[in-house]
């Protein structure tokens, strides 16, 4: 039978972050292509003693039913944490959870955006935010990235051109896939040009506490006065990627369509990962594992660009980031990035094109990503040292 797929959906392409993962089976393989949290940063032991206590004790509100906006100790853990750290939340707005962050992304684009709408983004971007407004129909156009975030006249230019934008989408702290952290100073710009076009931003912060160098800059959300500022983070980078909570702080009138939306697509988010969720906040040092993690990103970042420093030829450039789980490297015109990545997997070793990131899918990439949160210390050193050699043979 020949099955008629729907216009969005015919549309997109598989993730190749995913596509690579298949290929990946192969214990020998390098992998510097994942965007997974360490292992070593899940607190599986401390998990353990709370899930053995939830079902000892309250099993029933596990495994039942739970309300669409969330555990409602968790919705008020979470916002009361986002308030003290990042001066989040103000009257109008309220928090709800949802099914990892990526759900908070797809909620906001349903809830704002109808078909052929424009979603700005930056340009690269996350490709899995770039799948979730191309699911609704609505149309990515990217705003060049710069090494401190998109340049506001750029914006301007882009918000000109496509007067149907109803939506700027940033990632402005340790950005995926560039590892870059945009300016308080442009930060400020890119707000002041959402209420100037009257556009919503879609402020995404899956990283932002994941800083280990540097200074902390105030988050875009924090600056919101006027209801302008959707709020995505999640729990995938701090404790679990796998349990899939996430949460979103926006306008309570934004946010009452959004849970509508929820309700047709998985009713509420897993409840023994709330609770699971709630009791580590309650019951543990967060802000210490928090530290531990940085700590350990720290050590392997700095692994990784010394060893990039050490195997790189000078063409090659690369991101430096002050935390997060990503360095985008950027080779020079005369090596084709991505016979270059054919033949790093050939040589054992995986990494992301570029191109999986760009807005407008059919445009070229000279860059690819490379993660240092997942492969160990052995593999950072001898991966590097395979791509360095590679490069430097194919600029012959």
């Amino acid at each position: 039978m020949e099955y008629r797929i729907s216009d969005t959906l015919a549309a997109l392409k598989p993730s190749a972050i995913r596509e690579i993962f298949k290929s990946l089976t192969d214990p020998t393989i390098i992998s510097f292509a994942a965007g997974n949290p360490s292992p070593l940063s899940f607190p599986a032991k401390e998990l353990a003693v709370i899930s053995a206590d939830i079902f000892a004790n309250d099993s029933t509100a596990a495994l039942q039913y739970g309300i669409t906006e969330g555990y409602p100790p968790l919705r008020r853990a979470v916002a009361e944490r986002i308030k003290r750290m990042f001066n989040i939340g103000r009257d109008f707005d309220t928090t709800v959870i949802t099914s990892g962050g990526q759900q908070g992304l797809e909620l906001t684009c349903r809830a704002l955006c109808n078909p052929g709408d424009v979603v700005l983004c930056e340009n690269p971007s996350f490709i899995g935010a770039l799948n979730c407004f191309r699911a609704v129909g609505a149309k990515t156009v990217g705003v060049d990235l710069g090494e401190d975030g998109m340049d506001p006249s750029a914006l301007e230019a882009a918000l000109k051109a496509n007067p149907n934008t109803r939506m700027i989408y940033v990632i402005p702290t340790f950005q995926n896939p560039g590892g870059i952290t945009t300016t308080y100073e442009k930060r400020v710009k890119i707000y002041e040009l959402a209420k100037k076009y009257g556009v919503m931003i879609l402020e995404d912060n899956p990283y932002g506490e994941l800083r280990f160098a540097g200074e902390d800059i105030p988050t875009i959300k924090s600056m919101d006065e006027d209801g302008i500022v959707v709020y995505c983070s999640s729990f995938s980078k701090i404790l679990s990627a796998g349990m899939r909570v996430g949460y979103i702080c926006a306008p309570e009138a934004l946010v009452q369509k959004m849970v509508v939306a929820k309700q047709g697509e998985d009713v509420h988010t897993n409840v023994l990962s709330q609770m699971l969720c709630y009791r580590y906040m309650s019951e543990y040092d967060m802000d210490a594992h928090i530290k531990d993690i940085r700590a350990l990103y720290g050590q392997k970042c700095s692994l990784m660009l010394s060893c990039l420093d050490e195997h790189m030829p000078k063409a090659i450039k690369y991101t430096r980031p002050e935390g997060g789980l990503f360095i985008w490297c950027t080779l020079p015109d005369s090596i084709p990035m991505n016979e270059f990545v054919r033949r790093a997997i050939e040589k054992k070793v995986a990494v992301v094109p570029g191109t999986a990131f760009n807005c407008d899918t059919e445009a070229p990439s000279q860059s690819f990503r490379l993660n240092y949160s997942t492969p160990s210390d052995d593999d950072i050193r001898t991966g590097i040292r395979v791509l360095g050699e590679l490069a430097a043979e194919m600029l012959g």
